[in-house]
């Protein structure tokens, strides 16, 4: 056994020479401290002596220094935090140089400080001596350190000081092996875990449960072990200690410590222990510290999964006793705030109370007959409504959250005491589905004044409301499934309740002062939206057997709700959204209880195509409002088209009348008479009873006049040249015009009204655009594909009537998209001088609206835009909208074409044009548009047959990841370069907003490449019952997947990763994580011989290798570190054995020698079955000279606000799919401690 402290002899350290003299060395380390930290000392003097203070750490005698410095209680606090610090440099940096008498020298240095701490030093000083106890027991302990144990338990029982430390220390210790991503403790994870739940678990647990466990190596001082020391320690804190100040910050720390702990500790010694009682009894202390450690400590506890039977008797059933209950309450009502006055450290509370107490209820889901056994269950769900009723949607969304997993429970969900509360859970969730966000952000709501204390950004505040309001809507649902005649009578009546007072307190309808965002409308859509929902839950319990007996009851209430209907679509609304709800309302209705009733399907389709508002068109929010209405009522009735076209296609005449009136009287423009049209198109394309020959004529009767379009020969001639193509949209004579008025001059074009000229081009160009036949075919192509099963009658009748168009579509419809993109390549504005070229981009740069970046809100922005309709930023603002229209429209044309199959992929001679027209000029568009085409023609990629890959694929790849990779990387290096200048106030939105594009460019790219290369993904047609060919019959690839194909043709897979090499020192943290983990699954790809395998091999040995280790050293990359760390020691391992390349990179670095590169590479090779954990353990420990800041030291550069610090919990909801089910932390990586253990 080692020495112990009281026998440690500093001078063991050989390294420090007989004759030196301390006094000398050490009193220049006072004086350059003394300078350093005194605010009279010059800079220069200042930064002397800080340059000599970090030349002393590389000394050999500086820890003899750091430990003479700390140990001098008369020196000032900054002094003794030096001389830890030179204590540290050589235990973490120094260490595997050191000799075993300097290991130990620096070991007794450690242990006697810790035997002389008091209460009287500072707090940054204990916790910094712990932290170098810790350093040395990752190092040393369980090898050559047996009695680390023993010397915790004698410091144990000193002093309250000495306590503590030994709580920081365990807590240290257990969060290094178990928690974070520690490099030391990660290389000896398997000996530390084992250690950690050897000392921690009482010595009667390890031998009850696992006695076939390794004993040969004893690290353990005492049977107790230290769950049972820090829960008798809390004991005695809860009966004697409350009041008294000297223990209450031991008790935090003492239920930190656990709280660490927890997430790993063996559950059965937990029980043992006696610690949840001990915790519970924290609860009621007054210390709000120490209320809110221990609510933390049960909310790491009951997050745990796996909780055996005996585990949920001993640890959960406890939490469910009446008196446990009524604690909990007390805890509620007391963490309590005020909307008006919020207390941040008792909201916070609250934040984390509620979130525990939804780990607690899920154990009613999950073990529901061993809870309810022994429990006041009644009790505990009534604590759950009254936290549901708190005004604050962050502490109800947890509790939410627990309702819908109780109500979907088939146990718990029919319970009495359930069902006795579903009426109060129907209330309130009725009032929560207001639209929050909607609501000015200077409402005097409770909610909102919470909502604005608990989030910062915009896509945060959408998301968490979007998820709360989709937990309000599956309660509502259960509830009604579960008691349906009652639940629906009762919304129904709360309808005409509001429907009755909806103008109560509000100012009567105006068409000039219109809001989108009225008080009226949110009422309605808040009601509405309770009624959809309970829809649904109608229809679940319809499709139950419980459905069957009670056919009478269900024709009573169908009755009831198309009267109710009826009288909604009587009644008479001036708001053209309270209009469009109440259309949407009623489609539902036709979707839900009332899908059968086709008397009543058609009464909501008149009425959905009758429904209109009074024009105002200078009103602009108002008329914006009412082509939105238009346009919604003809999507649905699309919709109702598509679902009832067999009943409807028997009043087909009567249907046509009424479309034909309509355009006639309402004075209907083309685009919109096309969408009137495809309803008619949908009811003879969908509909059975309509003889083949006689639906083909029909359909294509439809299509004649836009085909002819596309076959003029002035459309064709007009687009053979640039010129012809500017002539076509009506920008013939716009650079003359922009040349003539020098615009380039105007600084804000907003401001500067449009002439004449001007207004004529803007009419020419809307004109023209209206012309083309864009819009029409998209119109009848989308509504012939969407909704459609391949296979189905219906695809097939789309599949010949398209086949005849395509020829005649495709060359126009490629032109179309070239010359779009050439426009925003300034050299093709040959009309302006060069020095006018400049406001090419300033035209062709599109206005939008971006959530959490653009100051004011979307209506503003939209007014605004309006406004500047006559200037000359409404010029350019047409010009891009007639470019944007052309673009994106054909790209949608391009995606639905791609879903008739080998109709568009057979064309041998496709590939190369339609690579060209996509592609070539892309890198010209802006980031936000590039962003559009990648997203927008990926489907075209993906929906290619496996048959059809060798010749369609690869011209596609190349030329898209080649503009791509230019794009990205050029727009990411000037981001950088910007990065590097002060930016003044006027241009920070519009760097944010540069830079947001630019990551979503980068993430719409990276998932493309993740959707190719994704290794489950096999064919788009293997999930298909028939693929329609068109007679020359179709081989089956040899290519099981898309990704097998990449991988096997070189000149796909060069540009894919090419790209994917330079994405990983793109500054996206999400985006390089997902390239590490694709790049990961390719290693193991190309381990034989092939030549394709060499060559890739080598590419990846050598370019990925070297990005990898650029980006490890980029400070910006810190949240990646594992990531990188893991796909390098990907590399190594898999690769060595077949080149050298990775171990001659290694060793050109500075910093790694042969020897440790040799070793690494050695360790990862052996390890390559081992847990990832080590593999990059080995890594960052290999590298950590290179890395630019590690992941340990940077977590402790700066601490946010505690009121900002969220939970996985909290940030799940913060997400835009959080999931239906709470994912948990994962477990803490015990690196087979089980195992070890016998089990």
């Amino acid at each position: 056994m080692e020495n112990s402290p009281g026998n440690a002899h500093v001078n063991s350290d050989p390294t420090v020479g007989k004759d030196t003299t301390p006094g000398n060395t050490d009193a220049q380390i006072l004086q350059a401290l003394e300078l350093v930290h005194n605010p009279r000392s010059s800079n220069d003097l200042r930064q002397d002596a800080s340059r000599y203070l970090e030349e002393i750490k590389s000394q050999n005698e500086a820890p003899y220094h750091g430990y003479f410095l700390a140990s001098n209680k008369s020196h000032s606090a900054i002094v003794q935090h030096y001389g830890l610090s030179l204590l540290e440099y050589a235990i973490r940096l120094r260490w595997q140089d050191c000799t075993e008498e300097q290991s130990m020298a620096l070991r007794e240095w450690i242990l006697k400080l810790a035997q002389s701490t008091t209460t009287d030093d500072p707090l940054y000083l204990r916790n910094k001596l712990a932290q170098l106890w810790v350093e040395i027991a990752k190092r040393t302990w369980a090898i050559e350190w047996m009695n680390m144990d023993e010397l915790l338990v004698h410091l144990w029982n000193g002093s309250v000081a000495q306590k503590e430390l030994v709580l920081v220390v365990l807590e240290t210790l257990s969060d290094n092996v178990f928690g974070r991503e520690d490099t030391v403790a990660g290389l000896r994870g398997h000996d530390l875990n084992k250690a950690c739940v050897e000392i921690f678990t009482p010595a009667s647990i390890l031998s009850e449960h696992f006695p076939a466990r390794e004993t040969s190596v004893n690290v353990r001082y005492g049977e107790e072990g230290w769950l049972a020391r820090i829960a008798d320690l809390l004991g005695w804190y809860n009966s004697e200690g409350q009041n008294k100040d000297v223990l209450q910050s031991c008790a935090v720390r003492a239920l930190s410590t656990l709280k660490s702990v927890i997430g790993w500790a063996i559950l059965k010694a937990l029980a043992s222990s006696n610690c949840v009682k001990q915790i519970c009894g924290c609860m009621t202390a007054s210390n709000q510290a120490i209320r809110l450690a221990a609510v933390e400590a049960l909310y790491t506890l009951y997050n745990r999964p796996r909780f055996g039977e005996d585990d949920v008797r001993d640890l959960v059933c406890p939490m469910y006793e009446h008196e446990t209950v009524l604690l909990l309450k007390r805890i509620h009502e007391w963490s309590t705030v005020d909307s008006s006055n919020i207390d941040e450290d008792r909201y916070l509370l609250s934040k984390k109370f509620s979130e525990t107490i939804y780990n607690i209820g899920r154990f009613l889901e999950e073990k529901p007959t061993l809870i309810f056994a022994q429990s006041d269950v009644t009790s505990f769900l009534d604590l759950l409504l009254t936290i549901l009723r708190s005004q604050s949607l962050h502490v109800t969304i947890p509790i939410l959250h627990l309702w819908v997993k109780l109500l979907n429970s088939d146990t718990i969900g029919n319970s009495p005491p359930v069902i006795e509360l579903i009426g109060p859970l129907l209330e309130i969730c009725s009032q929560r589905l207001l639209r929050y966000e909607a609501l000015p952000e200077d409402s005097s709501i409770p909610s909102m004044l919470f909502l604005n204390e608990d989030v910062d950004t915009m896509p945060e505040r959408h998301a968490f409301l979007g998820n709360y309001a989709r937990f309000c809507n599956e309660t509502v649902e259960s509830i009604v499934q579960k008691k349906p005649f009652d639940a629906l009578y009762h919304i129904i009546g709360q309808a005409d309740e509001v429907l009755h007072h909806l103008y109560d307190g509000e100012p009567a309808f105006q068409v000039a002062t219109y809001t989108k965002s009225s008080v009226p409308l949110l009422r309605l859509d808040a009601q509405f939206s309770v009624i959809e929902a309970a829809f649904k839950g109608y229809s679940r319990w319809l499709a139950s057997s419980c459905a069957q007996l009670s056919s009478e009851q269900q024709d009573v209430m169908n009755l009831n709700l198309e009267r109710w209907c009826t009288r909604l679509m009587d009644l008479t609304f001036e708001d053209p959204l309270i209009k469009q709800r109440v259309v949407q309302l009623a489609v539902e209705f036709t979707a839900g209880p009332l899908k059968h009733n086709a008397p009543f399907i058609f009464k909501v389709f008149e009425f959905t195509l009758m429904t209109r508002v009074l024009d105002a068109p200078h009103a602009i929010i108002y008329n914006d409002a009412a082509k939105e209405l238009q346009h919604y009522c003809i999507h649905q009735l699309q919709r109702l088209s598509m679902r009832a076209s067999d009943y409807l296609i028997t009043i087909y005449d009567k249907i046509e009348t009424k479309i034909d009136e309509l355009c006639r009287t309402r004075m209907i423009d083309e685009q919109n008479r096309n969408r009137f049209s495809s309803i008619l198109f949908i009811l003879t394309h969908r509909a059975n009873e309509i003889d083949t020959a006689e639906r083909q004529t029909r359909l294509e009767g439809f299509l004649q006049p836009i085909v002819r379009k596309w076959q003029d020969n002035n459309l064709k001639l007009s687009l053979e040249s640039f010129e012809g193509f500017c002539n076509l949209l009506g920008l013939g004579s716009i650079q003359e015009y922009f040349k003539s008025r020098a615009i380039h001059r105007i600084s804000d074009w907003s401001t500067h009204p449009l002439d004449e000229d001007g207004k004529t081009l803007q009419v020419q160009m809307h004109d023209a655009l209206e012309d083309l036949p864009l819009r029409a075919t998209k119109t009848f192509l989308a509504v012939s594909v969407e909704k459609v099963e391949r296979g189905s009658r219906s695809y097939h009748t789309t599949c010949v009537l398209w086949s005849k168009m395509l020829p005649m579509i495709l060359p126009n419809l490629l032109q179309l998209i070239s010359h779009a993109h050439s426009f925003h390549e300034p050299s093709q504005w040959t009309g302006l001088p060069p020095e006018m070229r400049g406001i090419v981009g300033r035209v062709l740069t599109d206005r939008f609206w971006q959530v959490g970046i653009s100051a004011g809100s979307r209506d503003d922005f939209y007014a605004k835009v309006g406004g500047t309709k006559a200037s000359l930023e409404g010029l350019a603002s047409s010009i891009r909208a007639s470019l944007r229209t052309i673009r994106e429209t054909s790209y949608r044309l391009l995606l639905y074409m791609s879903m008739l199959g080998e109709q568009l992929y057979l064309y041998e001679e496709l590939p190369g044009p339609l690579s060209k027209a996509l592609y070539a000029d892309a890198r010209a568009l802006s980031t936000h548009q590039m962003a559009m085409l990648v997203e927008t023609t990926r489907p075209v990629i993906e929906n290619c047959p496996s048959s059809q890959r060798e010749h369609f694929i690869p011209p596609l790849l190349i030329a898209l990841f080649t503009q791509l990779d230019q794009k990205a990387s050029g727009e990411w290096d000037k981001m950088e370069e910007r990065s590097r200048t002060v930016s003044g106030d006027e241009t920070l939105a519009e760097e944010m907003r540069d830079e947001s594009i630019l990551r979503q460019l980068t993430f719409t790219s990276v998932m493309l490449v993740v959707t190719l290369l994704d290794p489950n993904k096999g064919n788009p047609e293997d999930s298909l019952s028939l693929e329609v060919s068109s007679g020359n019959g179709s081989q089956r690839s040899r290519y099981h997947s898309i990704r097998e194909f990449i991988l096997g043709t070189p000149e796909a897979l060069k540009p894919v990763i090419l790209f994917c090499t330079h994405a990983l020192r793109m500054h996206d943290n999400r985006s390089c994580g997902l390239i590490t983990r694709v790049l990961r699954s390719l290693v193991p790809e190309f381990k034989d011989n092939s030549s394709i395998a060499v060559d890739v091999r080598e590419f990846i040995s050598t370019e990925v290798f070297k990005a990898c280790i650029t980006s490890l050293n980029d400070p910006y990359f810190v949240d990646t570190q594992g990531d990188l760390a893991q796909l390098i020691a990907s590399i190594i391992s898999t690769y060595s054995a077949k080149t050298e390349t990775p171990r001659l990179i290694l060793t050109s670095l500075p910093g790694v020698d042969s020897k440790s590169a040799d070793r690494a590479i050695l360790t990862l090779m052996k390890a390559m079955e081992k847990n990832s954990r080590q593999q990059r353990a080995v890594v960052l420990k290999l590298l950590e000279g290179v890395r630019g800041v590690s992941v340990s030291e940077l977590g402790r550069v700066s601490k946010p606000e505690q009121k900002r610090i969220r939970s996985a919990m909290q940030e799940s909801y913060m997400t835009t799919e959080a999931p239906a089910v709470f994912t948990k932390n994962p477990s803490p990586d015990l690196g087979g401690v089980a195992a070890m253990f016998g089990e």
